[in-house]
């Protein structure tokens, strides 16, 4: 599942660049959006972030499992959360940016990446990384 989740990472990377590009056509304007204090503004700027930021979690993720040679039967489902909440995560900042209403939604993303970095850190805290078997 590791390797999915690097070459995930990458790809992610490449579309928040793209995706911080295209907001970037327009930032030099004080009124582009509703002016920078918007809250279609933040949550474009939020999307943009969150895909780098959730590429991190599966760099970390991806990184750590070849590492140390993790192996857990709750590793697939760890990386696989990540994954959903990597997608949802910029997803729900643009569609919040189009309609504040569903803002509601980020408890997809957010209950994605807290399950998948939990399930993550249990298996770590389990592993002989801290001195226990698994």
């Amino acid at each position: 599942m590791h390797h999915a989740n690097l070459v995930f990472a990458w790809i992610w990377i490449v579309l928040g660049l793209i995706a911080g590009a295209v907001l970037g056509i327009g930032f030099h304007r004080e009124d582009w959006m509703g002016g920078f204090d918007s809250w279609r503004r933040r949550l474009m700027r939020l999307g943009h972030i969150a895909f780098l930021g959730t590429a991190m979690i599966n760099l970390g993720f991806a990184f750590t499992v070849q590492l140390f040679e993790l192996h857990a039967s709750m590793l697939p489902l760890a990386g696989w959360l990540l994954i959903v909440g990597a997608v949802s995560m910029p997803l729900m900042c643009y569609l919040a940016a189009w309609r504040q209403s569903l803002r509601n939604l980020f408890v997809v993303p957010v209950i994605s990446l807290i399950g998948g970095v939990g399930l993550f850190v249990y298996v770590i805290l389990a592993s002989d990384l801290a001195g226990a078997a698994p």
